[in-house]
């Protein structure tokens, strides 16, 4: 079993930064690549960005590249999601997730095992 909880979530003006945290717990941090995802309203949930069990590879949607940059430090047990340039479509309730057994891009949400409670993110205009 594994346990996530995000942190950093907030009210922002459009251009404004935040960085999201994860902090896992409940088995090998590295035995793992994470996700953040989010979702908005009304909307389905959407992939944000991903990174492999040891950070050597990274992914993004399209919406977010050259924005947003996913990291992660082992050591601690935390992966983040470093947001930059905020825009007013960013606003959902972020999520990060736990894969246990990818190792490419997997952008659904059902190839990930397990999920935190999500942290929300309103950028205003």
């Amino acid at each position: 079993q594994v346990q996530l909880v995000e942190s950093g979530g907030g009210l922002v003006q459009a251009g404004g930064s935040l960085r999201l945290s994860c902090a896992a717990s409940g088995r090998t941090f590295s035995a793992y690549a994470m996700g953040w995802f989010r979702q908005a309203p009304g909307k389905e949930r959407e992939f944000v960005a991903r990174i492999s069990k040891i950070g050597g590879y990274t992914w993004y949607a399209d919406s977010v590249k050259g924005r947003f940059t996913i990291s992660r430090d082992n050591a601690k047990n935390t992966v983040y999601l470093q947001m930059n340039s905020l825009k007013p479509d960013d606003t959902a309730s972020y999520y990060c997730a736990a894969d246990l057994g990818g190792v490419g891009r997997e952008t659904r949400p059902d190839e990930y095992d397990y999920w935190g409670q999500g942290t929300q993110v309103t950028v205003s205009s």
